[in-house]
């Protein structure tokens, strides 16, 4: 690829930044030595990216210094991505991690033992013997090496649309650490169980962000891979070490994303460890041992029945609020914000679209404005000139868009209909009653 076509492309994803763009760029830039601006581009890969390009994506962001990024295109399970694994955690500090991840690769292969990772890592060259690695204390500064957790928050101004739940949230999760001595006086804790739950792509994460901005609090974003370990019993010294890093860190918020993968029905675990896993979590949430005391846990799911049910009597997850798709106005309100910024014909019916996407999610009308992107750019290929988005553009993008959340809401029918304990789906009995879903 010459210089000129290099510019082009950089000059398009500027009017449209795309993924798939991103990573043509980012790929050009790695093959031409020029790491200075590659981690613009990186930022906006979101997906996996494997075999030789994620190899090349990997040893590129090491190179331009960008550690924690080169980590999301590599594979443990590829010798040479772990060669490049192992650096990474090198320069992030996380000498154990490397240390242990080296041994197992020289182990294996042999011929990736490297002198001079050797004397970086203080390992002699000799090979020492198999050891079986038995766990009998967590050590916070590897945990917290691994995990990174600690987010910055946002507001309830930058969450668009759930007006009904930012209510809700207020009255019950905010106004409790706003007002602590209220609370204390009427014997009620601040803290405790939150789960927020509905289709994909409605804005769980991004409400869970904006709950602990307006409660000033320290906001702790948990992953499943900050958690589950291969080796027996790390995985409940991790939940244990997150727990009393917030703990110790007043006010806080820990936010678990897919909270069902934590702590699923323990009758459909394959193996004990799993069981563990969870038995420790709801110790950490309401054992007797424990003081929760101005720590909010929020979690988030797609499949709220499947999760244990010992995780939704009270003092725990015992607050469900149902995140469901955005309604007239939000989805309005969405396609705009996702339009600023972005070459505009100045015809688009921003009510009229609305109107055509009952059911999208936010997530959904994202893309929807991508796709319109899309659109517009290759009518500007085409002709030559540059073309700002339309309404033309957005009918096209209609007729090929769908929405996500139409199989959720069926299954979550089925089971507000004929498994709704306590009238635990109430709010989703309603939101499909009004909308016909």
């Amino acid at each position: 690829m010459d210089d000129k076509t290099l510019q082009s492309l950089k000059a398009v994803f500027i009017a449209s930044p795309t993924p798939d763009l991103a990573k043509i760029i980012a790929l050009q830039l790695a093959e031409r030595g020029e790491f200075s601006e590659l981690e613009n581009y990186l930022s906006h890969l979101t997906t996996t990216i494997v075999g030789e390009d994620g190899e090349q994506l990997g040893a590129a962001a090491l190179k331009a210094g960008a550690y924690a990024n080169a980590l999301q295109f590599l594979d443990a399970d590829d010798p040479r991505h772990a060669l490049l694994i192992i650096r990474c955690k090198l320069e992030l500090g996380a000498i154990d991690i490397a240390q242990m991840l080296y041994k197992e690769l020289v182990q294996t292969n042999p011929q990736y033992e490297s002198a001079e990772l050797n004397r970086r890592l203080k390992l002699s060259a000799e090979k020492e013997p198999v050891k079986l690695r038995v766990i009998e204390k967590a050590e916070p500064t590897e945990s917290f090496e691994l995990l990174q957790f600690k987010r910055p928050t946002t507001n309830f101004s930058d969450v668009v649309g759930l007006e009904d739940v930012k209510k809700q949230i207020h009255k019950k999760i905010i106004l409790p650490f706003q007002k602590p001595s209220l609370f204390q006086r009427f014997k009620k804790k601040v803290g405790g169980g939150i789960l927020l739950y509905g289709p994909p792509g409605c804005g769980k994460t991004l409400l869970a962000r904006a709950t602990a901005g307006e409660c000033k609090a320290n906001f702790f974003n948990i992953e499943i891979s900050d958690v589950l370990d291969m080796y027996i019993g790390e995985s409940e010294q991790k939940l244990h070490a997150i727990f009393e890093k917030a703990r110790n860190e007043t006010p806080s918020v820990i936010f678990f994303d897919e909270l069902e993968a934590l702590a699923g029905k323990r009758e459909h675990t394959r193996n004990s460890s799993q069981a563990n896993t969870v038995s420790q979590f709801l110790t950490e949430l309401d054992g007797f041992a424990q003081n929760n005391e101005g720590v909010l846990i929020l979690g988030s799911t797609n499949v709220p029945w499947s999760l244990d049910s010992a995780f939704l009597r009270p003092g725990r997850f015992d607050r469900m609020f149902f995140v469901p798709p955005p309604d007239k106005v939000a989805r309005k309100s969405i396609l705009e914000h996702h339009m600023q910024d972005r070459p505009n014909a100045g015809d688009i019916q921003f009510d009229a679209i609305a109107n055509r996407t009952s059911g999208y999610s936010g997530a959904d009308l994202a893309n929807l404005v991508e796709m319109a992107a899309d659109e517009a750019i290759d009518s500007t290929i085409a002709s030559g000139e540059e073309t700002a988005i339309s309404m033309q553009h957005f009918v096209a993008a209609l007729a090929d868009s769908r929405s996500s959340t139409t199989e959720w809401l069926t299954t979550a029918r089925n089971y507000a209909r004929y498994a709704n304990d306590g009238g635990r789906y109430d709010d989703v009995l309603e939101f499909i009653n009004k909308h016909g879903k």
